[in-house]
């Protein structure tokens, strides 16, 4: 048995140092100044209303014409109780809305909550790349680089529902993550019992808080369903591999047949109990949209559910800065939120200035996550064809990018934007991390002749040198991604700057910012 030393005093405070010293900088860059611009941005003119009607109806209200000024100069008054037809589940705008009964109406009430969340995920990822590495500093350097994303940092100070979606897909990955020790062990155990089929594992508690948690992402967008999809396969998959593993005969019908219906039960269930809770204020209520379509409240849900799903299938009209998801990639047309330029003596820092919000993720670190996703998909690639261990880490990576952009590849003729990539950008932030620990690990070399010592020596020598040179790499990359997310800061926080700076930032004639 391998005894693990001790970790000394400054190890353990890092342990908790770290990540708390990050958090506080992402709490910092997404609270500041929250309360500007004092109007409603880009899709806030939806999301806000209608959580505030939330608030005071218990579903979404009607507004009269064109609401919104008196409604940013502080009168919320100018709704009426008539249901108004919404095209996403209620959970992201009661999520909003808790702000607003904080803070009121304002803009730092309706941003608060959005705002929470985004700093929320960097401990999360902290916590997940940890896991996954063993390294405190790839997990700090995975948490700041979402910390001071310019992407992450826009949707975390604008009231729209891509974070929290992102936040709770990611959360439940990392309870899926945290299942793996405990199911492994379970299985290995009962493959010696039942070596033909092995065990059938219910006391999974971290399957059900997943299944929950995917629900409530289905209940803030209804693209959580890919997640719920993807998830449950994934959970299948490495049932199956557990058992191969442990020796079972049938691995792989005793993965489908036998444990597969009861994962099922244990995620899909309570996704839809969670999924059907958050619309409590409208079952509640009798005069949200379609609520009298049926006198059994559940029926009525329905009705409403097939006139958004119509809804939904129709989305395709033209817009500036609608980006099909094939452009995420090198993110040709990023959407602008918000854009201030002023000139003269109203610009305090140059003769002109300009300002803007935009959904334009740290261009080094998605460009070089793309690189670190293929990286990783080359790998699990090689394993099945060499049939070698296949890392699960990687495996859940990418399944999380799956989840989150691969079926939105499947919807070419929909009107869609860049800021949906922020759900992606948690599992981007993690390929580039598992790429740079996969690097930095010691290979120890294969001599295959009959060596002398000289030989050994030399060819560790070596080895150790390579070694350091990678390890040189990769923190040389990492500290770069920093450098570029702290350099597009501006885009994330809609801090004014200096236009010739602000042009700077354009690398790609697409960037109309």
């Amino acid at each position: 048995m391998t005894v693990r030393p001790m970790p000394s005093r400054a190890q353990r405070i890092a342990r908790w140092a770290v990540p708390v010293s990050i958090t506080a900088a992402a709490a910092a860059v997404r609270l500041a100044g929250l309360g500007g611009p004092d109007e409603l941005i880009f899709d806030e003119t939806y999301y806000v209303k209608d959580a505030w009607t939330l608030l005071h109806l218990g579903y979404e209200g009607t507004w009269g014409e064109d609401p919104n000024g008196a409604f940013e100069a502080g009168d919320t008054s100018g709704y009426s109780d008539e249901g108004s037809f919404v095209a996403h589940p209620p959970l992201g705008k009661w999520i909003i809305s808790l702000g607003m009964a904080l803070f009121g109406g304002g803009p730092w009430g309706w941003r608060f909550a959005i705002a929470i969340i985004g700093t929320l995920m960097v401990p999360l990822l902290y916590l997940i790349a940890k896991r996954m590495t063993g390294s405190v500093r790839l997990a700090a350097a995975a948490a700041a680089l979402l910390a001071i994303d310019p992407l992450a940092v826009s949707m975390s100070r604008i009231a729209l529902l891509d974070t929290p979606l992102a936040f709770l897909v990611l959360l439940a990955f990392w309870f899926a993550l945290l299942d793996r020790p405990g199911t492994v062990a379970a299985i290995r155990a009962g493959a010696r019992r039942d070596g033909i089929a092995g065990p059938v594992l219910w006391r999974r508690p971290w399957i059900l808080a997943a299944g929950v948690t995917l629900g409530l992402a289905t209940s803030v967008k209804w693209s959580g369903l890919y997640a719920l999809a993807v998830l449950g396969i994934a959970i299948v998959i490495a049932d199956a591999i557990d058992r191969r593993r442990a020796g079972v005969t049938r691995w792989a019908e005793a993965a489908i047949g036998r444990q597969g219906p009861v994962s099922f039960v244990l995620l899909v269930p309570p996704a839809l109990i969670a999924y059907v809770a958050s619309w409590t204020g409208w079952l509640a209520t009798d005069g949200g949209y379609d609520r009298a379509s049926s006198s059994n409240a559940l029926l009525a849900l329905w009705n409403y559910h097939r006139a958004v799903l119509s809804f939904h299938s129709g989305v395709n009209s033209d817009h500036t800065y609608a980006s099909p998801a094939i452009e995420w990639i090198p993110m040709l047309n990023p959407t602008l939120m918000y854009r201030e330029q002023l000139q003269g003596e109203a610009c305090a820092i140059a003769d002109s200035c300009v300002g803007v919000m935009a959904a334009l993720p740290n261009p080094v670190l998605w460009w070089g996550g793309v690189i670190a996703i293929v990286w990783l998909v080359a790998r699990i690639v090689q394993s099945a064809v060499t049939r070698t261990r296949i890392r699960g880490r990687e495996a859940l990576v990418l399944a999380g990018v799956l989840a989150t952009y691969v079926p939105w590849l499947l919807l070419p003729d929909r009107t869609m934007f860049t800021f949906y990539a922020v759900t992606v950008l948690p599992f981007v932030i993690l390929a580039v991390v598992l790429v740079a620990h996969a690097l930095r690990q010691e290979r120890i070399p294969v001599l295959l002749s009959d060596p002398t010592l000289d030989e050994i020596q030399r060819e560790q020598t070596r080895t150790a040198a390579r070694t350091e040179t990678r390890r040189a790499a990769t923190t040389i990359v990492l500290i770069a991604m920093l450098v570029v997310g702290v350099y597009f800061l501006p885009f994330g926080t809609g801090w004014l700057e200096p236009e010739a700076l602000y042009r700077a930032h354009l690398w790609l004639p697409s960037w109309y910012l």
